[in-house]
């Protein structure tokens, strides 16, 4: 049986499940020099997003969830019961690949009746469940159509619905919207946030699109290196990050140093001030569009912050350009288009950055 198969079909009861504990796991899994060790909990109804950088962990995962990749350690439970020794196709858990693997011989009708019929359901059951599954994704008119004949949307729809057939205690998705454009992830996106608000099980979503993990999930867990560097609600990941990756993720300069009141001093000796009088170890953040570039030293400015910086790089970013800055204090600036031509912005070009105390936010590192 392929992995597809494995994770698309398990041996649970044909009656729903019943509501459970949810998810708590720890999972450790050793592969050559590379260790993974990640603690998820999560309640039933509950989607939780896996973020983090290439090679952070987030695949190995999410497949040592489906069973897929065997645990050296920790453990597993989902609503009770253990669930390190069970094989895939045993486990009461869905997957959504980021390819979505659709069975390219089968109709999405038959796609989405596969795990039904390998629960024991009569050919025509499966083909019943699977029926009100695709309308309930609108894809009721393309029941008959083969994978080769759905956009990129509706296969993730089908695949979602594969998915869900099996009543799922634990549904898995793999960066679900990344095979498509931007305009039809839109709408999918939109789409899916609606299915699993509805959906009753624990939901565990792995992503590297901090827009997908802000709108579709409850809470957010950042993985770096195999470990858990970061972990909360959407809100309170975006305004307090505490990595390098996490400032980037969510559009934010960062940085560690030592307060005493308003004054922030960071790692490199640079000084910031802050509108927080705090005192001992912080983080402080503040946004490219805070910072407001001039070519001469600005003078009777109102902002606390002023360092002297060199353009290292310019780039197009949304319907702005964005620089990054090296020099007093490394930074990004966001600024339009206008604004860069009449400041000259080249690389190696000298400016001055500006930065109001109002715009910068600390917090206890």
């Amino acid at each position: 049986m392929t992995d597809t198969e494995k994770t698309t079909s398990h041996a649970a009861a044909d009656a729903p499940a019943p509501a459970g504990t949810g998810l708590d796991a720890r999972l450790v899994v050793e592969r050559g020099a590379f260790r993974l060790d990640v603690a998820l909990t999560a309640a039933p109804g509950d989607v939780v997003a896996l973020l983090g950088p290439n090679g952070a962990g987030k695949t190995t995962a999410l497949r040592a969830l489906a069973g897929l990749v065997p645990l050296t350690g920790g453990h597993l439970r989902l609503d009770g019961a253990e669930l390190e020794r069970t094989p895939p196709e045993s486990r009461p858990v869905g997957v959504v690949f980021q390819d979505y693997l659709l069975f390219p011989h089968l109709t999405a009708l038959d796609n989405v009746a596969f795990g039904p019929r390998c629960q024991g359901a009569t050919k025509a059951e499966a083909r019943a469940q699977a029926a009100v599954l695709l309308d309930r994704m609108g894809l009721a008119a393309h029941a008959s159509a083969k994978p080769r004949r759905l956009s990129g949307g509706q296969a993730q729809r089908v695949a979602l619905a594969r998915a869900l057939a099996t009543q799922p205690r634990l549904l898995l998705l793999d960066e679900p919207l990344a095979a498509l454009d931007a305009r039809t992830r839109l709408d999918v996106r939109a789409q899916l946030r609606r299915h699993l608000a509805g959906f009753e099980a624990v939901a565990v979503l792995v992503t590297h699109d901090p827009l997908d993990a802000m709108v579709l999930a409850d809470h957010l867990v950042v993985v770096e290196n195999g470990h858990v560097v970061q972990e909360g609600t959407p809100a309170d990941i975006a305004r307090h990050p505490r990595t390098d990756y996490i400032a980037h993720l969510v559009g934010l300069n960062l940085y560690r140093g030592q307060a005493e009141g308003h004054a922030v001093q960071v790692d490199d000796g640079t000084a910031i001030t802050t509108t927080e009088e705090l005192t001992g170890p912080v983080f402080v953040a503040f946004p490219p569009s805070a910072v407001t570039l001039h070519r001469e030293r600005p003078a009777g400015s109102s902002a606390r912050n002023l360092w002297r910086c060199e353009v290292a790089g310019l780039e197009t970013h949304g319907d702005q350009i964005r620089a990054a800055l090296t020099g007093e204090l490394p930074l990004a600036a966001d600024l339009t288009t206008v604004a860069a031509a009449e400041l000259e912005l080249r690389p190696g070009g000298t400016v001055w950055a500006t930065v109001k105390a109002a715009q910068t936010h600390a917090y206890p590192a």
